[in-house]
């Protein structure tokens, strides 16, 4: 069974910042993946795998945040 980047967080104590420096990858960038703003790309999502010790198939990547749509027509 797969669990997103912020349950491995939580079961194996690592934080942002711990995160960010044994990954390697941008602050922003994680912060987006562990909040589930961004999927990762194949290299990126290695990165976080072996920092939790873990197959990358072992993680779920998805969204966390409905899509909407951007734009609207206005009110009435």
């Amino acid at each position: 069974m797969s669990a997103p980047v912020e349950e491995l967080c939580r079961r194996q104590a690592i934080n942002l910042p711990q995160l960010v420096e044994r990954s390697g990858l941008d602050e922003s960038r994680v912060a987006a993946i562990v909040s589930g703003r961004w999927t990762p790309s194949p290299a990126e999502r290695q990165k976080i795998a072996a920092v939790f010790g873990v197959a990358v198939d072992e993680i779920s990547w998805g969204h966390k945040t409905p899509i909407q749509h951007l734009y609207g027509h206005g009110s009435g």
